[in-house]
């Protein structure tokens, strides 16, 4: 890509990622480009807004269940990512954007372990 983005979108019917991606990061950045698809995004969009696009992204690729079990014994945030096929950067969006649920359902499961 020649501005360094992983990945871009027409908002309709294209998706274009840079060849250079590892099949880790072609999984989050389609999934990203997908939901901007969702939303008809046809061109760049405000920090909140892609915001939002990545923390849907996240959670759409990292299910609950999955975090729970794979938390309950990694190691550090790069296992972790490793474990759940995600970036650091997808899986710290999904981090930071847990419901006080999902933090109480994360914590039920630790406190089990």
């Amino acid at each position: 890509m020649p501005d360094g983005a992983p990945g871009r979108t027409n908002g309709r019917d294209i998706i274009w990622l840079d060849r250079a991606l590892g099949q880790v990061e072609r999984r989050c950045t389609l999934t990203h480009e997908l939901v901007h698809i969702e939303r008809g995004h046809t061109s760049c969009q405000p920090a909140a807004v892609e915001k939002a696009v990545r923390v849907e992204a996240a959670r759409r690729l990292i299910r609950l269940d999955d975090l729970a079990e794979q938390l309950a014994w990694s190691g550090s945030l790069t296992e972790l990512a490793e474990e759940l096929w995600v970036t650091e950067e997808v899986l710290l969006d999904r981090l930071t954007s847990l419901t006080s649920a999902e933090w109480a359902t994360l914590k039920t499961v630790e406190a089990q372990t």
